[in-house]
């Protein structure tokens, strides 16, 4: 699938900010960039980096008045998600050095708080993807995805207790589940195809049978179209801006994805 997704965005700003943005796609396993287009107005200096996850990150200051961002990507991705159903768990002293970080509690994902509740929806199943598989289904059953429903994130804790949320906080609950059961996750965040609002999308990876499977507990099937822009162990790594000094929030957003052929 070849697919274009594009974003836009608009501030008004009242003095100069520092931002920090993540809103390049890059190459992988997952993915082949093929096409960019990344505008800035007005037109200012930008710094690029890799943060420590791999994602590519963008600094910059913006001036007082109108700023806006317009980025564009033509990626060629899978039509499908693969599966990977009773690929195995991988023992903890089996792990890539760089996976473990992926296994600890961290700002959203309070992974050592569910662990009944983990065994619960694991119990009987096969060690590994089926695992995590259950989990995804426990989620869709009993968290209720209803987009714009938060506009912060909330932890794993929170969305248990309220039983609803947006992609990214369904993403947070999964993620704690699997740690819970010593399964590395990780949120990803980027664009999805067909999605409906469209927006930016969140969703997670769990690490098993020695690479990443992806799990959404939006969509139901295995449909594919996702575009990443990046990882983290929850939202705090993954927010596509980031601004610092006094709350700039768009005053315009726009987000596509469309299929070219």
């Amino acid at each position: 699938m070849r697919l274009r997704a594009s974003c836009f965005f608009k501030f008004e700003i009242s003095e100069p900010t520092p931002f920090i943005l993540m809103l390049r796609p890059r190459s992988g396993a997952h993915q082949w960039v093929e096409k960019e287009e990344y505008r800035i107005f007005p037109s200012i200096p930008v710094f690029e980096f890799t943060d420590s996850y791999g994602n590519l990150c963008q600094r910059l200051i913006a001036n007082p008045g109108e700023f806006s961002i317009v980025t564009s990507s033509e990626v060629v991705t899978s039509n499908f998600i693969d599966e990977g159903f009773r690929a195995p768990f991988i023992e903890i002293q089996n792990l890539p050095d760089g996976v473990l970080s992926y296994l600890l509690p961290s700002r959203y994902c309070e992974s050592d708080c569910f662990n009944d509740l983990a065994m619960s929806i694991g119990e009987g199943q096969y060690l590994g993807y089926n695992q995590v598989a259950a989990i995804t289904e426990w989620l869709r059953n009993n968290i209720q995805y209803i987009p714009g429903s938060n506009n912060e994130p909330l932890s794993a804790n929170q969305v248990r207790n309220k039983g609803f949320g947006v992609c990214r906080d369904l993403a947070h609950l999964g993620i704690a589940l699997c740690r819970s059961l010593s399964i590395p996750a990780r949120i990803v965040v980027g664009y999805l195809h067909g999605l409906n609002p469209m927006d930016m999308h969140a969703w997670f990876e769990a690490y098993i049978g020695n690479r990443w499977y992806t799990f959404d507990a939006t969509q139901i099937g295995n449909p594919g179209g996702y575009v990443v822009l990046g990882f983290g162990r929850d939202a705090a790594d993954v927010a596509v801006f980031n601004q610092f000094g006094p709350s700039v929030y768009p005053i315009e957003q726009n987000v596509q994805v469309e299929e070219i052929f």
